[in-house]
């Protein structure tokens, strides 16, 4: 995920100089050349995917300079770990970069290529080894804002320890439950929000996050309000009667559907509205909360803006009337 720095050349920057003076850039004593078992070395840390303890010696505009052995590899800015800018929001990359020289951090290395002399470590991907064994789908956590882009953005989760140590994104479709065309309307970076892991690809490394699941959709939470029975709505745009309502697509192939299941006597439109907001042009169902009353029951059906109130003549119950319905929209493409 990435990380706001300035661009670079990662692989012009992360050429290893043979002309550089181990006993200028190690802070321990000189110790005798011995690149080739060195970049061996570095190979099979590479291979076996092992974590380098990596003391950091300098930076320029697109990384880190870390010693390895006799060696001195780059850690690309975008392979550091989100802590630091997530910890130190107001400080430039190079500020933080500046603050590391010296420090000893954990990596692994992603590329090793003695010809032309380059090593590459990843600070992300070796923090990735050890904490994402510690969360599963399901999990919330506090989140800061790092890098807003137009189709989401990327979210540090903070640790009990307090630290940020891994980044999801958050796409635009989950940010909220109302239509947004720019997330930058909705978040900021440095935003602190609470989030949910909706899933997680260890195999490419990645996390999707939701901030609207942890939220009631105002849609259900309001239900008895959508389409009030007076016939007015202060959240709709008016209501018309059954009469004047053309079903929503698929609508009518699902009420000769739920027809054929036993306890269902009737489907019929009695009114729909029109919503304000957006939430999905998918045809949803919400099943009403309040108990059928004299085998008369309510549920909504929506689809974009478009709200229609069903009435369904049943003998069965909420769950069985829920049931049915899943039956129904399994047969249904």
């Amino acid at each position: 995920y990435p990380i706001q720095a300035a661009p670079t050349n990662a692989s012009s920057e992360a050429q290893i100089d043979e002309n550089l003076d181990d006993s200028t850039l190690s802070l321990e004593p000189p110790r005798p050349i011995r690149r080739p078992a060195d970049w061996e070395a570095a190979k099979k840390y590479k291979e076996t995917g092992s974590i380098y303890e990596g003391r950091v010696e300098g930076f320029n505009n697109g990384g880190l300079l870390v010693r390895f052995y006799s060696l001195v590899g780059f850690l690309p800015f975008p392979q550091l770990s989100p802590s630091y800018s997530s910890e130190e929001p107001n400080k430039t990359i190079q500020q933080i970069a500046r603050g590391l020289i010296g420090s000893v951090i954990y990596m692994k290395v992603i590329e090793v290529d003695e010809g032309s002399k380059k090593l590459i470590f990843s600070e992300k991907e070796a923090t990735w080894s050890k904490y994402s064994e510690k969360i599963k789908e399901g999990d919330i956590f506090e989140a800061r804002v790092g890098v807003v882009e137009d189709y989401g953005a990327f979210l540090n989760l903070r640790f009990p320890d307090g630290k940020y140590h891994l980044t999801g994104l958050v796409h635009v479709s989950e940010v909220s439950w109302d239509y947004v065309q720019d997330v930058r309307d909705v978040l900021r970076v440095g935003d602190v929000v609470r989030v949910k892991i909706v899933n997680i690809d260890r195999e490419k490394s990645r996390i999707t996050l939701s901030i609207r699941q942890l939220e009631e959709d105002p849609l259900f939470e309001t239900l008895d309000k959508v389409i009030p029975q007076d016939g007015t709505s202060p959240d709709s745009t008016g209501t018309s009667e059954s009469f004047d309502i053309q079903p929503l697509p698929g609508l009518e192939e699902i009420f000769k559907e739920l027809l054929e299941e036993e306890g269902i006597s009737e489907v019929r439109i009695r009114r729909q509205g029109f919503e304000k907001r957006v939430v999905s042009q998918d045809l949803q169902f919400w099943l009403s909360n309040a108990p059928a009353i004299d085998n008369q029951y309510i549920l909504l059906a929506r689809a974009g803006r478009q709200v229609q109130e069903i009435q369904m003549t049943t003998s069965l119950d909420q769950e069985g009337i829920k049931k049915a319905l899943q039956r129904v929209l399994e047969r249904v493409p």
